[in-house]
């Protein structure tokens, strides 16, 4: 019976690791998510690149998001492969240092986190106030999850079951090398794994010599989690995570041996503590990352082998560019025909997303041929439209049923939204972006700060109106619909600062003040097109309002309508 309730105390205090973990990640996601490419593809050096991998994991909380982030930026051919390894090199070493902060014994810290974080989180309506409250909820969540596990380990320290164990991991370390990175793998969370196996150390729950090895085959097991969730990405966001799966596991199964076999013969001296094992993690990773960095350009070469371009690829198609997903001559069943619809809108998104994503970069470089550019795109947004329209016409209604057939018009109806999303980019972005280039005018520091986070947020908006359209989740419809609101609040903040940046004289405010008002404008419109997609979810499961206005207005006695209303 005590083996049971052991294992249910450690399956809870395991969950809630995970859940607190993925907490802390989602609130920092929403709160400066936007911010993450022009940090991770900013950089100049590897060194520098390491060091935001070292950052960002942190800030994460997690290497395998940093290895994923990384990975759809070298899809989009916004990073490359050198650069791309180097980050997520230094995320492996930036996942080492969570631990270290999170080995220490912060129990005290618990209340007054939750205590901030709760009200931050329930009280409080702005987004990064409130994304703030997640984050100190999460890490209090953490710290809680820790303590469950030394307690759930206390029963049963002095048994004879955890011992038996302990002492055969101790001997067999292949064995807890795999078990260690089984661990990692299904997690999904290597953090999670070795904060457990620190706890288990410093508990004299296992031997160091069997925490060793369970680290090290969870700094394995971590690098298979990229490998496996990039498996259905483009092959340039595939090479970076299977190359960080080679060094990692390469270096982990060296160490692994050598540590092993040097413990053993007694190189290593006593080695005992949660503490020295911690030390052994971020001694792993750190060497890991000063030997492999140098090498970064030279993997480039063997994996683009490796993993090579089918050669068969159709050469008349540009990048990014796919054929149309929708053939009018078969239209398939409902839920082919649904699906058919839901990729071209997908291919319309990309469209629309090509034409947003240089819009700030037109206004400094004033180039025509990239405004030119961009304005043919536009011609293929709207080839999409009507093609999309032809579709749904074709559709038989009475096969397909109401309710097939009103979802088809609903994506009819948001595939309009994008074709006016590019009109907005390309009929007064661009003809914005001229009018500075003629006049050769700047905006403030300020005023084109405040456009790029907005720019920023707006293309993180559309990544998450995409997997919105692909899944029909709820949760994803109303954060959508509530960064909506962001969008608004972040465009009338702007406007009230360009304005008393008027009053104070700024004279680069002056020169561009219609141009700014007018993007900001134009920022908010596009993104309430983009956000369309979420209104017939949250409608379908009556968290939409029809109409904002009160269905019946109190009579009173002077009032000038109460003649005519009578």
């Amino acid at each position: 019976m005590a083996i049971v309730s052991f294992l249910i105390s450690l399956a809870g205090a395991t969950m809630l690791l995970l859940y607190a973990v993925r907490m802390v990640r989602t609130g920092i996601e929403r709160s400066y998510g936007a911010s993450f490419q022009r940090v991770m593809t900013g950089q100049r050096s590897y060194a520098q690149a390491s060091l935001v991998g070292i950052v960002m994991a942190i800030v994460l909380q997690s290497s395998a998001a940093v290895a994923l982030l990384t990975s759809g930026f070298a899809a989009g051919g916004m990073l490359s492969f050198p650069a791309g390894l180097a980050i997520v090199l230094g995320g492996d070493l930036g996942s080492a240092l969570i631990i270290q902060i999170l080995s220490f014994r912060l129990d005290w810290l618990v209340p007054m986190l939750l205590a901030v974080g709760g009200y931050l989180f329930v009280k409080t309506e702005a987004k990064r106030p409130r994304q703030m409250g997640r984050i100190l909820m999460g890490i209090a969540f953490i710290l809680i999850s820790l303590r469950f596990l030394r307690e759930a380990m206390d029963p049963i320290r002095d048994s004879a079951f955890l011992p038996a164990i302990a002492g055969y991991l101790a001997r067999d370390y292949i064995t807890a090398f795999l078990v260690g990175g089984a661990l990692a793998f299904v997690m999904h969370s290597s953090v999670a794994v070795i904060l457990m196996c620190v706890t288990l150390v410093q508990i004299d729950a296992i031997p160091f010599a069997a925490g060793l090895s369970l680290v090290l085959g969870a700094n394995f097991g971590s690098a298979f989690i990229p490998a496996w969730l990039t498996r259905g990405m483009e092959l340039p966001a595939r090479r970076i995570p299977f190359a960080n799966l080679a060094l990692r596991g390469t270096w982990a199964v060296v160490t692994l041996f050598a540590a092993n076999m040097a413990l053993r013969n007694g190189l290593l001296g006593d080695l005992q503590g949660g503490q020295m094992l911690v030390n052994a993690h971020l001694a792993f990773n750190a060497s890991l990352l000063v030997l492999a960095l140098p090498f970064c350009a030279r993997l480039r070469a063997p994996f683009e082998q490796l993993l090579p371009e089918p050669k068969n690829a159709d050469a008349t198609l540009q990048p990014g560019r796919p054929a149309s997903a929708l053939d009018l001559r078969n239209i398939g069943s409902p839920s082919q025909a649904l699906s058919s619809l839901k990729r071209e809108l997908l291919r319309m998104s990309d469209l629309v997303e090509a034409m947003f994503r240089p819009s700030l970069e037109l206004y400094r470089s004033g180039d025509k041929e990239q405004i030119r550019t961009v304005r043919d795109v536009d011609e293929d947004v709207n080839d999409c439209l009507s093609g999309v329209r032809k579709f749904v016409a074709a559709i038989p209604a009475e096969e397909f049923g109401k309710e097939n057939a009103k979802v088809a018009r609903d994506l009819m109806e948001y595939a309009i939204r994008l074709e006016t999303a590019g009109d907005v980019v390309a009929k007064r972005l661009t003809v914005l972006a001229g009018d500075m280039r003629k006049k050769g005018a700047s905006f403030s520091k300020d005023g084109w700060s405040e456009l790029v986070e907005m720019h920023e947020s707006i293309l993180a908006n559309m990544k998450l109106a995409s997997n919105v359209l692909i899944s029909d989740d709820l949760e994803s419809a109303r954060l959508l619909s509530l960064e909506k609101t962001e969008i608004k609040r972040a465009e009338r903040d702007s406007r009230k600062r360009h304005l008393k940046r008027l009053q104070h004289g700024t004279t680069e405010s002056f020169e561009t003040s219609d141009i700014h008002l007018e993007t900001l404008r134009a920022f908010r419109e596009f993104n309430s097109h983009i956000a369309a997609v979420a209104y017939p979810i949250l409608y379908r499961n009556g968290q939409l309002l029809e109409t904002r206005l009160i269905e019946e207005m109190p009579q009173m006695e002077d009032s000038p309508d109460a003649e005519v209303k009578g």
